[in-house]
């Protein structure tokens, strides 16, 4: 019996170590290094090239490598079997802290002032008088951020797919609610899971129903973003900037147009990354799980998404 690990393009030997010390009598293979394909009964990837699955006869479980599965279903779908997910305890805070943190940069305007700096200028200017934020999707990492915001002052508001209640926080639901939502905040923060549904969802025409001087901010993935649409957006003043740490290419390319633009804010998909800890804590759970055929921990709907 044997553990690959297929996350292409990336140095996985650490967290093969790892998983060696704390599976000492489970072979952990990386891919594309295989043994015995026969061999292999759990996989933990991202982005696994196309036909992988074909090749692995009798895999009995599967976990993402992140928090959600879309890097799973890039390109065919999954064996049946479980499939688990990556939850870090504290990724969500993580996460509240980096939008509450952007947000504060946008409302101070100290990216502004980073720019002025270098060209020596000086000029103050009041802080934006901006305080109302909606957020796209309120699972575990949108409801934290949701609840930290409000403790610091800010008018919250959050679009679920569903109907939710939520203490402190106007809750929307529908397409009429989410044009509701959107119609009166400052900030739009996206925390959706990647689905059929939600992909390009920040597109030209959700642009058009929020105020010009809205913020969008991006956290979740780069499919949510129709890009062509946000230039647009920005080039016809729908909304005033843009701060992404997702991409539908990551890395993003060099010659890709994000980089150089005065209205947009990037980050290298660093606003909340999974202790390698955790994941070595919960792949050994899962492994011993799948061994005891026993349910796995952290378990998501194939269907759903998430």
């Amino acid at each position: 019996m044997s553990l690959l690990i297929v996350v292409p393009n990336r140095d996985m030997s650490k967290l093969q170590a790892l998983l060696t010390h704390a599976l000492p009598d489970v072979l952990i293979e990386i891919w594309p290094n295989i043994k015995n394909h026969a061999a292999i009964e759990f996989v933990l990837a991202w982005n696994p090239p196309k036909g992988l699955w074909q090749t692995l006869p009798n895999v009995k479980a599967i976990s993402s490598f992140g928090a959600g599965i879309d890097g799973l279903m890039k390109h065919e779908a999954l064996p049946e079997v479980p499939i688990a997910r990556i939850v870090d305890p504290q990724l969500a805070n993580d996460m509240a802290l980096y939008i509450l943190g952007q947000i504060l940069n946008f409302k101070l305007r100290l990216n502004e002032y980073q720019t002025k700096q270098n060209n020596k200028l000086w000029k103050p200017k009041r802080a934006h008088n901006a305080s109302k934020v909606g957020i796209l999707g309120l699972g575990q990492l949108g409801t934290k951020t949701a609840q930290l915001l409000t403790i610091n002052g800010f008018t919250v508001s959050g679009w679920s797919r569903t109907q939710k209640n939520i203490n402190g926080i106007s809750c929307f639901y529908g397409d009429e609610g989410l044009v509701e939502m959107v119609s009166q905040i400052d900030f739009l923060v996206c925390l959706l899971p990647l689905t059929e549904h939600t992909k390009d969802i920040l597109n030209y025409k959700l642009f058009q129903n929020l105020p010009s001087n809205a913020c969008i901010i991006n956290v979740a993935r780069g499919e949510h973003l129709n890009e062509y649409d946000l230039l647009l957006a920005l080039q016809n003043n729908e909304i005033s900037t843009a701060i992404l740490d997702v991409f539908k290419t990551e890395p993003l390319p060099q010659d890709h147009p994000f980089w150089s633009h005065p209205k947009i804010i990037i980050t290298p998909h660093a606003s909340a990354l999974t202790s390698i800890d955790t994941v070595v804590e919960q792949i050994t759970k899962n492994y011993q799980c799948m061994i005891k055929e026993e349910p796995l921990i952290n378990l998501i709907d194939s269907k759903l998404g998430y």
